[in-house]
């Protein structure tokens, strides 16, 4: 429920869009009154968090916690405008090379250390530290020096004009004093944080719970919920059961259970259903430095071999879209005239014969050089629409002389020993994205390292120099066909396969007030919620 504020890794696609967005309440409305303190709000999510440092925090889960633990300089407010948020207000110089933040007076860490500049400058120092293995580290290389003018202003000056530089300080910051001399792979930090956010971390139980208790001395104003439990229920059934029995508050809906499960007249007393579009998408990721998939026409041609369609209607129950590229069409980048590869299998089979592939032995698979072209497509336990997204993929491949294995793992041990160490083939995964359209760390060839999140290997020089030019560029008209032009390439050379953009699916117990849809989506002001003192179901 908590937004994520960085890009990351997603379980589920998170619930967000960027402009006015088709956005469904369909309980009653809320009741309004003078809110009170107490309750708690307890969802559910499929896998666990890996880490409660920030900045190696990039799957979604860790993302959730954080982002109520922690703040950044600035933060986006419910119509994605940039307003201050450690910070109070900044200046920015004409040629954008220099910000000068001016922060906060009277912030407290939660053990009660005062927030200064210090804090900054440390967090800087860590992202950039090339023994530290974050994946947002590209957005603070481009920093020429980061200077405290005094306790509480911070200078900050960029090697050329750098477009993303105030949205990068969303990145939460940490504390100095707890975090100085440590090492960011073993200290105990990242299961006991310590931040300056909204809530306290309480307690951890590894695949099972995180709890948090709300910061009565936040800066902007005491949470009116009491607590915050995050638990981990790896199936979707059980999930929606939990649900159902009150166990749990909220959760992230699959397609059938939002279009007939939740349609009874006991769940419409009881729950708020919201449907709005994902700001992010799903997608089949090939590892590049595997032979199979270095020529762009096999890659093509696996694109033509899958319908999409076919998938948004059988797995989606038609919630959703089909994704053309790395940018949502609510995104200002997303290039409208790219369109999505029609499902066309002779067309396909055509373009693996001109890269070799030919069923040599008469035995129904494709071969090469005396080896079936056979992968292994990896994903995460507890998401069936990727599940069945990777049978259907199974399934047309097939006709087509291609033979694909499923495997599902477990979310911590899918990233950590697969994903990040490029142990796998292919893999389904989603994007959940930031409104900033820079995906320098995602696509460009220096960004490759164990744990960065171009864990594919991609290299393409024009999509390099693009990326670097969009980030020099300020200018939104000449930025936008700047990013229409990366739409394209990455559509034409599929590094992945563009699957679908789901639409976010969630229930809320009614008892909430305060919740308001906006185009960022429903979480952005969660220390605004508030249960009625005679509705409050936990006392603390």
């Amino acid at each position: 429920m908590s937004a994520v504020f960085f890009l990351s890794l997603e379980l589920t696609v998170c619930a967000y869009s960027s402009q006015e967005p088709d956005i469904k309440n369909t309980g009653a409305a809320l009741p309004q009154s003078k809110p009170s303190y107490g309750d708690a709000f307890v969802t559910g999510e499929i896998g666990d968090a890996r880490t409660l440092i920030p900045i190696l925090a990039s799957d979604s889960p860790s993302s959730y916690i954080v982002a109520l633990v922690f703040n950044g300089l600035v933060k986006y407010t419910k119509n994605l405008d940039i307003v201050g948020d450690l910070a109070e207000y900044w200046d920015t110089s004409e040629d954008g090379t220099k910000i000068i933040f001016h922060l906060r007076r009277n912030v407290k860490w939660h053990d009660g250390y005062p927030f200064t500049a210090e804090d900054v400058k440390f967090t800087y120092e860590s992202i950039i530290d090339p023994s530290v293995p974050t994946p947002y580290g590209g957005d603070f290389k481009m920093i020429k020096s980061l200077e405290m003018l005094d306790e509480y202003t911070v200078e900050v000056v960029y090697r050329e004009p750098f477009a993303p530089g105030l949205s990068s300080w969303i990145m939460p910051i940490m504390p100095k004093h707890v975090l100085k001399g440590e090492n960011f792979i073993t200290t105990g930090f990242a299961r006991n944080p310590v931040g300056t956010g909204p809530y306290k971390f309480k307690s951890w139980e590894t695949g099972y719970r995180i709890d948090l208790v709300s910061n009565h001395e936040y800066f902007e104003h005491r949470p009116y919920i009491n607590r915050y439990i995050y638990r981990v229920i790896p199936d979707p059934a059980t999930m929606f059961l939990e649900l159902e029995t009150f166990g749990i508050d909220s959760m992230d809906l699959t397609p059938i259970q939002y279009t007939k499960e939740t349609n009874t007249a006991v769940f419409k007393k009881r729950f708020n259903k919201f449907k709005f579009p994902s700001f992010g998408y799903t997608y089949m990721a090939y590892n590049l430095m595997d032979e199979k998939f270095r020529d762009k026409k096999v890659r093509q041609a696996l694109n033509y071999a899958v319908d999409k369609n076919e998938i948004i209607e059988g797995v989606l129950l038609g919630e959703g879209r089909v994704c053309t590229g790395h940018f949502v069409p609510e995104s200002w980048a997303f290039n409208k005239n790219v369109r999505a590869y029609r499902f066309e299998p002779e067309k396909a089979r055509k373009l693996l014969e001109e890269s070799g592939w030919r069923d040599t032995d008469g035995d129904g698979w494709l071969d090469k050089n005396g080896k079936r072209f056979e992968f292994t497509i990896l994903t995460n336990q507890g998401n069936d629409m990727r599940r069945m997204t990777a049978e259907i993929i199974q399934r047309r491949l097939k006709d087509i002389g291609i033979k694909v294995n499923i495997r599902i793992l477990e979310w911590s041990v899918f990233i950590n020993e697969f994903v990040n160490k490029k142990r796998f083939e292919a893999v389904i995964l989603g994007w959940g994205l930031g409104r900033e359209p820079d995906c320098y760390d995602i696509f460009h060839s220096s960004k490759t390292m164990p744990g960065e999140f171009n864990f594919i290997s991609y290299s393409n020089l024009d999509i390099d120099r693009l990326l670097e030019e969009g980030r020099r560029t300020f200018d939104r008209e000449k930025r936008t066909v700047i990013y229409n032009e990366v739409h394209r390439i990455l559509y034409d050379d599929q590094p992945y396969m563009f699957l679908y953009i789901p639409n976010a699916l969630l229930a809320l117990q009614k008892r909430f007030m305060g919740v308001e849809v906006s185009p960022i989506g429903i979480s952005y002001n969660f220390i605004d919620w508030w249960v009625p003192k005679n509705k409050q179901r936990y006392t603390y």
